[in-house]
């Protein structure tokens, strides 16, 4: 069997409910690792809310983060990197905009922290910070230099209209993606940042064909991936459109271990 690439969304796909990597999906990746495959993250995190998973597995391999705007091996100089940053006054033209967007907060996030307009809406998970200080208000006086990601959340009513005008606006240099999940999150990055251009990156250097590249995600932001993939795989708890261009459906979701259980299948581990 030819060495794969292995590329894997972490939530709803690789990660559990709890968000949590469970020992059977870390034991089989791992058996996948001594098997000469390689693994290697593509998310919609941040760094700093993707490292811990990365150190759990052990990975060396370069990783995606924010859905390709930074693509990287982590804690080393690599040539490859590459990091796609949004002009910041995108960000404050938005923060004008604030109440006729019918926005809760606005946050521009970068691979080792954040900045949020307001502390109202702070979530500690979703933030990865308990605390957050005032260098974390979201202010010209704070971010003086281009961020990675900028997100912004409104009611779930609101997210489409949302999503219309800020393309309307600034589709010519970002795009705009709603997360998944009941909280009508916008994520919005450069133009043209995709996961499937981050793991084609990852592939070549590692001298992976694309006919040698396995792909698990659940999300629209998955859609490009699974699609570039020689071998797509939805989770069973995905969405339907990500189903629909998938080469097949795990039989378990995310909370059954799913993508380990199809993944022992595939590569006989």
């Amino acid at each position: 069997m030819n060495k794969k690439l292995i590329a894997i969304d972490l939530d709803g796909t690789t990660l559990n409910h709890e968000s949590i990597i469970t020992s059977k999906t870390e034991q089989t990746l791992r058996k996948a690792m001594n098997a000469g495959h390689h693994v290697s993250i593509a998310t919609g995190r941040p760094y700093r809310m993707s490292a811990h998973f990365y150190q759990q597995l052990n990975l060396t391999t370069p990783m995606v983060n924010f859905n390709g705007a930074l693509v990287h091996i982590p804690n080393q100089q690599w040539s490859g990197e590459k990091e796609t940053l949004i002009n910041k006054e995108i960000v404050f033209e938005i923060l004008a905009q604030k109440k006729q967007l019918n926005l809760d907060f606005i946050a521009a996030e970068n691979r080792d922290t954040f900045f949020i307009d307001s502390f109202d809406f702070f979530d500690e998970k979703f933030f990865a910070s308990t605390h957050p200080k005032p260098e974390n208000l979201l202010s010209p006086h704070n971010l003086t230099t281009n961020p990675t990601s900028l997100l912004v959340r409104t009611e779930k009513q609101y997210a489409q209209k949302v999503s219309d005008e800020l393309t309307r606006q600034f589709g010519k240099q970002v795009d705009v993606r709603t997360w998944g999940g009941p909280t009508a999150i916008l994520e919005i990055v450069s133009k043209g940042i995709e996961k499937a251009k981050g793991v084609h990156q990852i592939a070549n250097f590692l001298e992976i064909d694309q006919k040698d590249v396995i792909a698990f995600g659940d999300e629209h932001n998955d859609l490009e991936l699974l699609e570039y993939a020689g071998w797509g795989v939805a989770m069973a708890n995905g969405t339907d459109q990500l189903k629909s261009v998938a080469n097949d459906i795990t039989e378990h979701t995310n909370q059954e271990d799913g993508l380990a259980t199809y993944l022992e299948k595939l590569l006989a581990l």
